[in-house]
């Protein structure tokens, strides 16, 4: 139901803009409470960005003692599908860190909502602001043959988790101990909004449906995606000191399957 959720494909005046939120967190979360604590989640986006086809977005979530959470759902408010990731945690996490490269296709409020193991939802916002490129419907950044002949690759990357200038207070004596694991994916991400340049025909949407994370042979995290993620997405989760093995599977909305393995020797 989430991921169908689409908006209108130009760029909302200011006033829409204001109400968009309201209206869509009742139609995912209805009248549940959304608490709001700077020490349980947060979220770290540039102020302008860069690329509005390619910007990072991160969101840091620190459990009350006690809880973990299960499920967290990223929210750009103004982009075709809102709903742009969703994570859900097969063990639930006390703390938790998760970055993707996302297009947003013009300024927009931006929303992480997490849900803990009794139920509880916490949201954080901010609001990002663009060039108005309207990357939601810009040309693909790669060439169309290769971009399919290297469609589902994946490179997995772990490093030491670091600090960053934004974090939840919980976070601020220093990075929680793990790692972090970067899943650096090959895919086009077609919006189903852009034009072939030589057919001027639109292109099928075609993005990333599901990214299953797997941890020393076990299920971790399985991640939704959306037509938000960018081209050749990069996601990023934080993962638990003591990983030796990790292997990504995923599969985009044409059923094309992939899956990548690693041995962290080093770790």
């Amino acid at each position: 139901m989430a991921l169908a959720l689409v908006a209108a494909l130009l760029p909302a005046p200011a006033a829409a803009i204001e109400d968009t939120w309201p209206a869509l967190r009742s139609e995912l979360f209805g009248d549940r409470f959304l608490a709001v604590s700077d020490e349980v989640i947060s979220i770290d986006t540039p102020y302008r960005t860069y690329d509005d086809a390619r910007t990072g977005v991160t969101v840091r979530l620190a459990a009350p003692e006690g809880h973990a959470f299960r499920e967290l759902h990223l929210i750009l408010d103004e982009n075709p599908m809102p709903v742009s990731a969703q994570l859900s945690f097969t063990r639930p996490q006390t703390a938790f860190e998760f970055a993707a490269t996302m297009r947003f296709n013009g300024p927009t409020p931006v929303h992480a909502v997490a849900e803990l193991d009794n139920g509880q939802l916490f949201v954080a916002e901010t609001f990002v602001k663009t060039s108005g490129q309207g990357a939601c419907s810009a040309p693909p950044g790669t060439d169309p043959d290769e971009a399919l002949a290297t469609l589902g690759q994946m490179e997995l990357v772990i490093r030491p988790r670091t600090r960053a200038a934004s974090l939840v207070k919980a976070y601020r004596a220093g990075p929680p101990a793990g790692l972090a694991l970067d899943v650096k994916i090959s895919h086009p991400s077609h919006s189903g909004m852009q034009r072939d340049q030589i057919s001027l025909l639109y292109i099928p949407m075609r993005y990333v449906e599901t990214l299953d994370i797997d941890l020393n042979g076990a299920p971790f995290a399985t991640m939704t995606g959306s037509i938000s993620l960018s081209e050749n997405p990069q996601v990023t989760v934080s993962v638990p000191a003591g990983t030796r093995r990790v292997r990504a599977r995923l599969t985009d909305t044409d059923g094309t399957a992939s899956e990548v393995e690693r041995d962290l020797a080093d770790y």
